[in-house]
């Protein structure tokens, strides 16, 4: 594990958090990425509101700072790294502009009907502009769909954000590295996500060839 390239660029990176099922995605990240004293730029779409409670029977937060009390809390990261939390319809957002500078966005998980309106240039909200900003910028978008199966309208929508540069990583888990709990088939996902942004701070056993 190499936490290096924080101490090298201490731009933000975006974490986008849309209303498929998988919270979990999102809180392992956040977990790894602040106690790597990542700055981190989180908005949450309306509709992942919904998905806390039918989840975790857990209201979030609205209002900014208590938001960024509660992701830490779902974390169990209580004060190292950066967070900053934003209300999904402030479109007039610092990261909803590309003259502010990030390390790229991750949109964790990624529901089907985000991935529609990316791949189509609509933005109706501040998850949907800061990723259409990191699109138009050139700079990295990683997006982690949790659906399945993909009907053919989905894949056509992925392969024209794959075409406009995006990454694509399912949130399908390995099982080389012999998971033995939930967080170890969830922490393996966000490895490979964040591994799109030269990011290295999740402990996972890595595939270091076949034994003969």
């Amino acid at each position: 594990m190499s936490n290096n390239n924080k101490l090298s660029n201490n731009k933000p990176l975006i974490v986008g958090v849309s209303g498929a099922s998988g919270l979990i995605y999102a809180v392992r990240a956040l977990k790894f990425l602040l106690e790597a004293d990542y700055e981190i730029e989180l908005v949450a779409s309306k509709s992942s509101y919904m998905v806390w409670q039918s989840e975790q029977s857990t209201r979030m937060p609205v209002e900014a700072v208590a938001q960024e009390q509660f992701w830490r809390e779902q974390a169990g990261v209580e004060t190292s790294g950066k967070l900053r939390c934003h209300p999904w319809g402030d479109v007039g957002a610092n990261i909803a502009s590309g003259s502010f500078r990030t390390l790229g966005m991750v949109i964790m998980p990624c529901s089907m009907s985000t991935v529609a309106k990316l791949a189509n240039g609509l933005s109706s909200d501040l998850l949907e502009r800061a990723a259409d900003v990191q699109i138009k910028e050139g700079r990295k978008l990683i997006v982690v769909p949790r659906e399945t199966p993909f009907s053919l309208i989905h894949l056509r929508n992925l392969t024209m954000l794959a075409e406009a540069g995006v990454r694509i990583v399912p949130a399908i888990p390995a099982w080389y590295h012999k998971p033995q709990t939930i967080e170890d088939l969830v922490d393996f996902v966000v490895a490979r996500s964040l591994d799109q942004l030269d990011i290295d701070c999740i402990p996972i056993q890595r595939w270091q060839g076949r034994n003969i």
